[in-house]
């Protein structure tokens, strides 16, 4: 199993969404990536660059790359990052 770091900003309208409806984003990120067969271990809101930082375990760069297809289809994500992580 590999692991990923995933780093993601929201689109403006996305954060006004989720102060006017606050829901469990861990949650919601954990059941995307388990359906692909991965495990969620980390997801953090940050400040800088990013909004949210998570690290992400899967089987392989396939799963990884429908996760973040997935969540870019959505259309809440303003840019994202993926960086493969190495023992």
């Amino acid at each position: 199993m590999s692991f990923y770091l995933y780093q993601i900003a929201y689109t403006a309208d996305a954060v006004k969404a989720m102060v006017a409806n606050p829901t469990d984003r861990a949650a919601a990120a954990a059941s995307l990536v388990e359906a692909l067969g991965g495990k969620l271990h980390h997801l953090f809101f940050a400040f800088g660059k990013y909004d949210v930082v998570c690290l992400i375990e899967g089987p392989d760069d396939k799963m990884m790359a429908a996760g973040a297809l997935a969540v870019a289809a959505a259309g809440t994500v303003s840019r994202s990052e993926t960086v493969k992580l190495m023992t």
